[in-house]
């Protein structure tokens, strides 16, 4: 972000607002609807900015220094660019914030859409980018937030006091999900703000502040990387979360999902670097949840699939710590998906192979005749630096050297890289390419758009969607 989005208090504060014509009657339009003291100064004031800025300070002169020390915030927008220019630079000298009108490079602040449910206010900005696309974000919100929105708000500041009181933070956070999902409004449209109140002061009064709440650990896939891949059950335990451990390979997108408020760990194993001891990872899930915390233990993936589940679930036995399992996308399928061609198909072959490159001990052995056999499919993990190594393999047990292979990088996130070869060259190329991972080899697929193509090359095929409007493309 190059612009820090924040809200500024001003209360007992003046704003100034230096212009006097319609581009300053639409600011002036938002900063009336704060409770800021507001006064609009410029040489010529027109008639429609009288009748709308109703009964605030106007001064019909060139704005002084005396005029605008001690303003929290000044607009300026005026139609002449070097009263603006004059304006700005007095500002700066007495250290005042200043936004000027479609002018983002001469602005401090960028003055966003505002979607008004007093007290809660949704602000949205492009950077000055895209104002159409916030224009169409703002009506959506519009339609999305109801006229009670503003009294659930007021109403929730009435009660958390009486909240705090009575739940401990589990049970609290239990409490607003239930009254912002539903119990808020309906209340609110039963009884009115003050004989909601009456109710849930009622009902909290009855409730015994519990202690030495048991915790709970929920392992959970975050797919292969694209935030949309994500289950809808992942999401909402990402949301309740109160401490979550992920892995090194976890998009940086998804871990943004994370409440704000919970705590945030990386237990990341780098190959050939630092990385977290399988037994620290058990021992902090187990203590995390004997703290009585909800925790989240976010694995790359599906959890299932070489995550070593189950070593943490057996550390969470022993503990008698509850638990529960969130599958994920694996990386196989989502890689599969992306070239177009099924993992099984009848008469190629009816078994599908899920190995992995390495493990604890080093290179990984398989049955490698089997593997290597015509028609098999294998989706293989953690293969980039045992490339040559699963390619001997293969080879030394018949495999074909021209069998095909499709390497994806970072399959469904931004960066995906997919290069289709074969067996033969498969270190080569990906030595070549600089293949760095995470990536899955799927040995006997090919690319379904990438089969007229030559091999070792990257495919940068436009999606569907955008390689239909070629006339589209070449617009700007």
């Amino acid at each position: 972000m190059n612009y820090l989005p924040i809200f500024i208090d001003v209360r007992d504060h003046r704003i100034v607002v230096a212009g006097g014509g319609a581009l300053a009657l639409s600011k002036l339009r938002t900063v009336l609807k704060s409770v800021a003291s507001v006064c609009v100064i410029a040489p010529v004031v027109s008639d429609e900015l009288h009748v709308a800025s109703g009964a605030i300070q106007i001064y019909e002169r060139r704005p002084t220094r005396a005029d605008l020390a001690g303003a929290r915030l000044v607009y300026i927008a005026n139609d002449d660019i070097a009263e603006n220019r004059h304006v700005a630079m007095l500002c700066r000298e007495l250290g005042i914030l200043v936004n000027s009108a479609d002018n983002a490079a001469a602005s401090d602040f960028i003055s966003p859409a505002i979607v008004d449910r007093d007290p809660v206010v949704v602000a949205i900005g492009s950077e000055g980018t895209a104002p159409l696309l916030v224009r169409q974000i703002k009506a959506r919100i519009e339609a999305l937030l109801d006229g009670n929105t503003g009294a659930m708000a007021r109403l929730a500041a009435s009660l958390r006091p009486r909240v705090r009181t009575c739940l401990e933070p589990r049970a609290r956070r239990t409490f607003w999900r239930k009254f912002f999902s539903g119990l808020g409004g309906r209340l609110l449209a039963r009884h009115g703000a003050g004989g909601a109140r009456r109710v849930l002061h009622d009902v909290l009064g009855r409730q015994v502040v519990a202690s030495d709440q048991p915790g709970h650990v929920s392992i959970v896939g975050a797919g292969p990387g694209d935030p949309d891949l994500l289950t809808l059950k992942a999401r909402r335990l990402l949301d309740r979360a109160d401490v979550v451990l992920f892995d090194r390979l976890v998009a940086q997108p998804i871990v943004d999902l994370v409440r704000c408020e919970a705590q945030q760990i990386e237990v990341g194993k780098t190959p050939g670097g630092t990385s977290w001891r399988q037994e620290d990872i058990n021992t902090a899930l187990v203590e995390a949840a004997r703290k009585g915390h909800h925790v989240v233990r976010l694995k790359s993936g599906d959890p299932m699939v070489f995550g070593r589940t189950d070593e943490e679930i057996e550390a969470l036995q022993a503990a008698g710590i509850s638990y529960e399992i969130v599958p994920g996308i694996t990386s196989a399928t989502a890689a599969a998906a992306r070239i177009e061609a099924s993992l099984t198909r009848r008469g190629r072959n009816s078994a599908l192979n899920f190995i992995t490159g390495q493990d604890t001990r080093g290179y990984a052995e398989q049955d490698w005749r089997a593997l290597a056999a015509p028609g098999a499919v294998s989706a293989i993990y953690m293969g980039v630096r045992a490339a040559r190594f699963v390619q001997g393999r293969l080879l030394l047990h018949g495999a074909d050297e021209a069998t095909p292979v499709t390497v994806i990088e970072n399959a469904s996130r931004p960066d995906e890289r997919v290069l289709t070869i074969h067996l033969g060259e498969l270190a080569e190329q990906m030595a070549r390419q600089n293949i760095a991972g995470p990536a899955i080899i799927l040995l006997g697929l090919t690319e379904r758009r990438s089969a007229n193509q030559a091999t070792g090359s990257f495919d940068h095929t436009l999606p569907p969607s955008l390689s239909q409007f070629p006339a589209l493309m070449e617009v700007g």
